[in-house]
This record gives structure tokens, C-alpha cells and sequence, in this order.
């Protein structure tokens, strides 16, 4: 009697059910345990850090993915819900499909992002590009559900398109921001990270090319945002490209009875200290000067340092200022304010 209450409890239904779902807890526990554990042990180990990306991307929704199958399984043991299998496995399919959904976006997201950044030199993924990819993904997968369902497409695309025609016309300026976006992504003036000069506009660090604007941390460090339109259509000037070393031009100018000579061989020992010393300058830049102007009281002249990055130049181009002043006063050489000579007839 004993064996066949044992063999009654097994083959109950929710017996069953429960053993269903306690093990695919277990089994979810171990797939947890073995990716946390021994695959992130492996993935550190080689060279590029994607594979770990991923595994960190991949890790909570496959266990999610195990225990809803679990769930569905045991769901389906049931007879009390034979009536609603169609249903169930409705829902599994749409649920499978989302999740699935959720981890290709992901890891497309991080591929693209590291494909950006080795061949169009993008430090960060721009949040636009990452929408994109993630609604593209998305509509396949709806795609996919209504077809399952065997729903018919082209009423909904019909549908659609006349709603977008209105959506169309009432969002003009997003969607000329939407596509001022992705013009400046694939055409490339500017990369997420780029220091740059905005025509009559701010100065500053890209932090983000979003779907409707660009995000521009200034050197006060407040965040400007500057609609993609107006950007893509103002004259940018980006000091990051082609590369992040650039000329710092100091303009300056010595009285006519100065020593030209004498000029040019302080002003270069000067800017060589400079570019030795001072944090950001380029060590091994041999400066230089060139006069370019008779002004009203000085012959003027610009001299050419050299910085690593775009925000050195300020430190630089001061830090030299206050040198050169220094030593024009211990060698005698004057730079003259504007002055009037007036002459009387007789």
C-alpha cells in the first residue's frame, strides 16, 4: 500500500508541477553559478573585455529565460489548464520573443559601439545609434509576433502610414532634429568626446549626440544643448580632428626701436621653457615666431606653441604670458601702448 501511495504522489499532477518548477530553479542556479563563476573567470583571462560584456549582458536574462520555460513546463503538466493551452503557449512565445529581443539589442549595442570606436574613432556609442539598433530589433520581433499570430500586416501598415503622415506633419522639427542626428553620426564632423567651437555658440566637450540634440559640456563645466538641426547646419570647428595635438598662437608685439633679433632669440628661449615645463605643453616642439604686422605702435608678431590636447592651451598660452613678460622687463624690451603724435604746421 505503502508503494502505491509513493507512486500516486509522484505521478500527481501538482506533484509534478511542483517538481517541474524546483527543477528549473535549480537548473537556474546552476547556469547562474557556472557563467559568474567559471565563464567570467575564462572571459577575464583574454585580451578584449567584449566577451565580458556580453557575459554580463547575457547572465540575468538567460536565467530569467530558464526559469519562465520551467514555469511554462509545468504550467502544461497541469489538465486543469488543458483548456488554455493555447493561450500559454501564446504567452511563452511572446515573452520568449522579448527577452530574446532585449539580448540581441544589447550585444548589437556593444558590438556597433566597439565597431565605432576602432573604425570611426567614436569614444562612446552616441545614445541615438543605440535607439536605433534597439528599435530595429524591436520591430522585427513584433514583426515576428504578428505573424505567429497570423496577423495580417499590410491594415496595420495601411494604418501606419496614414498615422505617420499626420505624426509627420505635426512633429516637423523633431523629426528634422531626428534626422540632423543621424546625419552628424554617419557623416562624422564631430565624435562623442570631441572638443569643439560652435559658431556663435558655446565651446566645449560632445558628451552625447541624442535623437533630437547634441549635448555640449562647456569648460565651466555646465551642459549646453544645442537642437541637431542648428548644429548640422552651423560651421563647427572641431580641435580633436584629424588628431588632439594643436598649435596654441599667442599674438604679441615689441616697440619699433626694439632689437628684432634679440626679439626672436628671448622669445624662443622663453616658449622652449615653456614647452618643457609646463604640464600639457609637447616636450620635444621646437617653437618658433614670425613678425607679420608694422601696427600703430609695435611690430607685431605671433609665437607658435604646440599642446597635446585642445584644453592645455589655456595653461599653456598663460603660463607663457606671464614668462615672457617677466623676461621682456629684465632685458629691456618694450611692448608700447597705443599712442598719438601730433604735429603743428607753422
Amino acid at each position: 500500500m505503502a508503494v502505491i501511495e509513493i507512486e500516486s504522489l509522484i505521478w500527481n499532477e501538482y506533484f509534478q508541477f511542483v517538481l517541474i518548477l524546483a527543477s528549473f530553479a535549480i537548473l537556474t542556479k546552476i547556469v547562474h553559478f557556472v557563467l559568474v563563476i567559471y565563464l567570467k573567470a575564462f572571459a577575464a583571462r583574454t585580451k578584449t573585455d567584449i566577451d565580458d560584456i556580453i557575459l554580463k549582458i547575457i547572465t540575468k536574462p538567460l536565467c530569467i529565460f530558464i526559469f519562465f520555460a520551467g514555469f511554462y513546463f509545468a504550467l502544461k503538466s497541469l489538465s486543469v489548464l488543458a483548456p488554455f493551452s493555447a493561450k500559454i503557449d501564446a504567452v511563452f512565445f511572446v515573452g520568449t520573443v522579448l527577452l530574446l529581443s532585449l539580448i540581441v539589442s544589447r550585444i548589437l549595442g556593444v558590438l556597433i559601439s566597439r565597431w565605432l570606436r576602432v573604425q570611426k574613432k567614436f569614444e562612446r556609442m552616441p545614445k541615438l545609434m543605440s535607439s536605433v539598433v534597439a528599435t530595429v530589433v524591436y520591430l522585427i520581433a513584433f514583426l515576428m509576433i504578428m505573424d505567429h499570430f497570423e496577423i495580417e500586416i499590410s491594415p496595420l501598415l495601411a494604418a501606419f502610414g496614414l498615422g505617420g503622415l499626420v505624426v509627420a506633419l505635426a512633429l516637423q522639427n523633431t523629426l528634422s532634429n531626428l534626422f540632423a542626428g543621424l546625419h552628424i553620426i554617419t557623416d562624422r564632423p564631430i565624435n562623442v568626446g570631441d572638443f569643439i567651437d560652435i559658431e556663435g555658440g558655446p565651446s566645449g566637450f560632445v558628451e552625447d549626440i541624442g535623437w533630437r540634440s547634441t549635448r555640449v559640456r562647456t569648460l565651466p563645466n555646465t551642459l549646453v544643448i544645442v537642437p541637431n538641426a542648428k548644429l548640422a547646419e552651423s560651421i563647427i570647428v572641431n580641435n580633436s580632428l584629424p588628431v588632439m595635438e594643436m598649435a596654441a598662437v599667442v599674438q604679441c608685439g615689441v616697440a619699433y626701436g626694439s632689437d628684432l633679433e634679440k626679439v626672436e632669440q628671448v622669445t624662443i628661449d622663453v616658449a622652449k621653457h615653456i614647452q618643457e615645463t609646463v604640464p600639457g605643453a609637447i616636450k620635444t616642439f621646437e617653437p618658433f615666431i614670425r613678425y607679420h604686422t608694422f601696427g600703430d605702435s609695435n611690430i607685431n608678431f605671433s609665437v607658435i606653441l604646440r599642446v597635446e590636447e585642445p584644453v592645455a592651451k589655456y595653461l599653456v598660452m598663460h603660463e607663457f604670458i606671464k614668462a615672457l613678460k617677466g623676461r621682456y622687463d629684465k632685458e629691456g624690451i618694450e611692448i608700447s601702448w597705443p599712442v598719438r603724435k601730433i604735429y603743428y604746421a607753422k
